[in-house]
């Protein structure tokens, strides 16, 4: 693993190689538990922040999201939310070409950080109390990899299209999700949760032109993977 600082983000490289993706112990379409090889990449060590959003809407002339004014989302240091995922699409647009949200199973191995089996991106203890607005990027524990804010924080939109039965079909290397759907893979538990520590392995969606406080993304960069079989063919 080695770390990349290009342009205005911090990346972390995620090497190839095969990982266990799902669990057996949430909802139906979190299982099953399955071995998928993905390619290596690059992910963002955070999500996107308020600041550096900022930069996007003034660079792009795009307009604000919603809560951009509300005192409880004006930290810079915050994550971006109320974003769409064609805001966030526009946005690694914007950063340049190779610049993109990651797939469902890049997110989840990068969330993971080798710890195959632990509830949690950083193990198995829980972190404590409710939040009742996004925690500053940074202060959620890390995984082995260095990433943050994995749980906790806010939902990440994900390139994939959403199917609860795409585990049992997917394929053995580089699933990028469903040719077809309604709603759009996120991933990481959300500060405006009861409980906002979901488990590495919790999926969620959402019809992707809506805009929640308790949505946001960070980026991936490469090429988006091609399913192969997982012996090359």
């Amino acid at each position: 693993m080695r770390v990349i600082i290009l342009d205005r983000v911090e990346f972390v490289e995620v090497a190839a190689g095969p990982f266990w993706m799902g669990w057996g112990e949430g909802l139906p379409g979190e299982g099953p538990r399955h071995r998928v090889v993905v390619d290596g990449f690059e992910i963002a060590r955070a999500p996107i922040t308020r600041a550096e959003y900022a930069e996007y809407l003034r660079a792009a002339g795009a307009a604000p999201p919603p809560f951009w004014d509300d005192p409880r989302f004006a930290d810079p240091r915050q994550p971006a939310v109320g974003v769409s995922w064609p805001d966030a699409v526009a946005f690694c647009r914007w950063l340049g070409p190779g610049y993109r949200l990651p797939t469902e199973a890049e997110w989840e191995k990068a969330a993971r950080g080798g710890l195959d089996g632990a509830r949690f991106p950083w193990g198995e203890d829980r972190p404590d109390g409710r939040l009742d607005r996004p925690p500053l990027v940074g202060s959620t524990p890390a995984n082995p990899f260095g990433l943050t804010d994995l749980s906790g924080v806010c939902h990440e939109w994900c390139l994939d299209w959403d199917a609860d039965d795409y585990y049992r079909r997917s394929p053995p290397a580089n699933p990028t999700g469903p040719e077809f759907g309604t709603r759009r893979v996120s991933r990481g538990g959300a500060w405006r949760h009861a409980d906002p520590w979901s488990p590495v392995a919790h999926r969620s969606s959402l019809p992707p032109q809506l805009r929640y406080s308790d949505y946001g993304f960070r980026v991936a960069r490469g090429a988006p993977p091609l399913p192969r079989q997982v012996d090359g063919r």
